[in-house]
């Protein structure tokens, strides 16, 4: 019987798709829940609806701070453009990691283009899966750290609907309402979020807004019957935000940590983008159940920004009173170019996968054709600051570098095993093939008649992977794996360059009783790491665009997780702690890039903790706390060779949230984020220090009706 159950919880961990919640229609996921995670030949999480009620989290940068070997770099101190990195795979606008949205790939143009400029509303989820191991490689493309699902709304099993409202400090104001039917064999979900905020910074001589305002829409229909299913997803969000890359020096940062500098007044970021899944779903035999998955995203944005911004405040921390000056509105300034980083962004692919249940194997095989490109086209406005004034000059019209179609075509194949060979033992053997073909064509002129250059790379790998669990008794598991990580270069890499690829080792153990305890160490090896240079996170080398080979390298750490529910008599009080330790560091000098071994990596924080506190009370009152601390990070491979202005600084943040229950239905809740108000530079890309959000507080109220 136990070997039986194993293996029915293994199918649901490897199938494209499982149950989201019992008793509602078929939702995509990876692994399926808290108790499957820990489960697992490989590691994972789950952040579950509880969690995210509980947090009330529209952050995705909050939420994943509680999960084991995840680093995260801020930036705008909303989550709008997260950088997550896990493990061996480096943050730089989460490009390094598999971004999917119920199972499918999500980020812009996962192989050409994979930079997360566009990012999924986090306030329409109901849970966040996170994947690291070999059990990774039936998804990809990137396959070193993790893979990060996030699941939306899923349509309710009986007609249903939920609102809820949040206002709080600097005009925050987050709205998400849905309503779902279920009638027979069919159902359908309608579902909004709506936000806004004034921002928290400043800008000097200005009395703009440094916030944001996001529509977004989503309509699910779906169609299901004992043997067969169809769940057919179309979403649309719209973002207008207020915000730039330039930043701050260190001594005004020190004054001010939420002032603009008057010459990032006219900045804004707009973008919407379109979604659309077909999910088919046929169980062939009792046994064998095959999912047919295609999907169309398109993504358009024009971030309007200052271009160049960060030279006058790197000149201006070196002392220089002239730049400082132009910060500063008090010396004039003349062809400052702020470009319109226009570019749009198509993906589409179809996947198809079999689950079959072959006694003590489950087995998933399957493949997917994919292609996506991105399409630049930036033009440049000059302007001139005149007494503190910006005053418009002239437009440039793209050539270059800013009117360039970059493209790639992919195929990848993936067979996964995972065979119950005992009781105790579970073996979990995984296979996937990824080719690659991609493209870049440069223009000189806005008409594109004349070409200024292209490029383009194409190449296969074959990547293996083994892992098991081990019960040792009914509360203690062993579980290891390794398997080879890959990591496509993107449209602009040349004919002689190779993808990153490592090989990656993983050995813990768990044990599942009144607690659960995990710790688990990881090691990753790189033959040649590399970084996705882009305008949010240059590369080691100062390039914004391309990639850039660093070398060997290593990433190597310990994750530590506990958590249980402590009964106090009428109370209760849930505590989850999390810790992870990272060494990451270049493994053989390279003179060439002038690094030396030993140098740091960019973007790994040494040491995360997090710790969930909860006191829940008897007549629906509950409080939670959430702290959590993030290390120092290079924000350059080595970090420049220890110069200053080139490392974040360590954060300590606590949040606070307090629930009541008014009725079965009704809840309000008070939230202050970052109670303790700690401030810190927690990222210095691309153009200067910029900080975390202050303390926030808000007041919210849910009705599910």
């Amino acid at each position: 019987m136990k070997k039986h159950m194993l293996a029915v919880a293994i199918a649901a961990t490897i199938a494209n798709t499982g149950s989201g919640v019992a008793g509602e229609l078929e939702e995509v996921t990876i692994i399926g829940s808290q108790e499957a995670a820990r489960d697992l030949a490989g590691t994972g999480s789950v952040i579950d609806a509880a969690q995210i009620q509980v947090e009330a989290a529209r952050d995705i940068n909050q939420l994943l701070k509680t999960v084991p070997g995840t680093y995260i770099q801020e930036e705008d101190g909303y989550g709008l453009r997260p950088n997550i990195g896990i493990r061996g795979a480096t943050a730089e606008r989460s490009s390094k990691i598999t971004l999917l949205e119920d199972g499918v790939m999500i980020a812009p143009a996962p192989y050409s283009n994979p930079a997360a400029y566009y990012f999924p509303t986090m306030s329409r989820m109901h849970s966040v899966e996170v994947l690291k191991g070999a059990p990774l490689l039936r998804y990809g493309p990137q396959t070193t750290g993790g893979v990060v699902n996030m699941i939306s709304t899923p349509i309710p099993q009986e007609s249903s609907g939920s609102i809820a409202f949040a206002y709080g400090q600097n005009g925050e104001a987050d709205l998400l309402a849905n309503y779902g039917v279920r009638a027979g064999d069919f159902g359908f979900l309608v579902e909004t979020a709506q936000r806004r905020s004034d921002g928290f910074k400043e800008i000097d001589r200005s009395s703009g807004d440094t916030g944001y305002d996001i529509s977004d829409y989503l309509v699910k229909l779906a169609w299901e019957t004992e043997r067969q299913s169809v769940l057919f997803k179309a979403q649309y969000s719209e973002e207008v935000s207020d915000e730039t890359y330039l930043g701050l020096t260190d001594a005004d940062f020190d004054r001010d940590e939420d002032r603009r500098y008057g010459l990032s007044e006219p900045d804004e970021m707009d973008n919407d983008h379109q979604g659309y899944s077909l999910v088919y779903r046929l169980d062939l035999t009792d046994s064998l159940t095959m999912s047919a998955t295609g999907y169309y995203n398109k993504f358009a944005r024009d971030w309007f920004k200052l271009s160049g911004g960060g030279n006058f405040v790197a000149a201006a921390n070196n002392g220089d009173a002239i730049a400082q000056g132009v910060l500063d509105g008090t010396v004039d300034a003349f062809d400052l170019q702020y470009k319109h980083n226009n570019r749009e962004y198509e993906s589409r692919g179809v996947e198809l996968n079999f689950d079959w249940s072959l006694g003590d194997h489950q087995l998933a095989l399957g493949g997917r054709v994919h292609e996506d490109e991105m399409d630049r086209f930036q033009p440049v406005e000059y302007y001139h600051q005149i007494d503190g004034k910006l005053v418009f000059d002239r437009i440039k019209e793209p050539a270059g570098g800013d009117n360039r179609v970059e493209k790639a075509d992919a195929t990848a194949f993936w067979a996964v095993d995972s065979w119950a060979v005992t009781d105790a033992l579970n073996v979990n053997l995984a296979l996937r093939w990824e080719d690659v073909e991609s493209s870049r064509r440069q223009y000189a002129d806005p008409q594109r008649t004349v070409l200024d250059s292209s490029r383009s790379n194409s190449g296969d790998e074959w990547l293996p992977g083994a892992s098991f669990t081990y019960d040792l008794s009914d509360s203690w598991q062993v579980l290891a794996g390794v398997h080879k990580g890959f990591s496509p270069l993107g449209g602009g890499a040349r004919e002689y360059e190779d993808p990153e690829t490592s090989t990656n080792y993983e050995a813990g153990l768990r044990y599942r009783g009144p607690w659960f305890v995990e710790a688990v160490g990881f090691y990753s090896d790189f033959d040649n790491k590399s970084e996705n240079c882009s305008n949010a996170n240059p590369c080691s080398n100062g390039e914004t665009s391309g990639s850039f080979t660093t070398g060997e390298a290593v990433i190597s750490g310990v994750e530590l997780q506990a958590g249980t529910s402590l009964d106090l008599g009428r109370y209760s009080m849930p505590l989850n702690l999390v810790y992870t330790y990272t060494d990451a560091v270049i493994s053989k000098d390279n003179p060439e890039e002038g690094f030396e071994d030993g140098d740091r990596l960019a973007s790994i924080p040494e040491n995360t903790v997090s710790l969930r506190l909860g006191l829940v009370g008897p007549q629906g009152w509950d409080n939670y706390a959430v702290v959590k601390y993030l290390d120092e990070m290079c924000m350059t491979v080595g970090c420049q060779g220890g110069k200053a202005f080139d490392e974040s600084d360590d954060l300590l943040v606590v949040d606070f949230i307090s629930r009541y229950a008014l009725t079965d239905n009704g809840t309000v809740y008070l939230k202050v984020e970052n109670l303790l108000d700690e401030r810190a530079i927690v990222s210095r890309q691309p153009d200067g220090a910029r900080p975390n959000k202050p303390l926030t507080a808000s007041v919210g109220v849910q009705w599910d009706f």
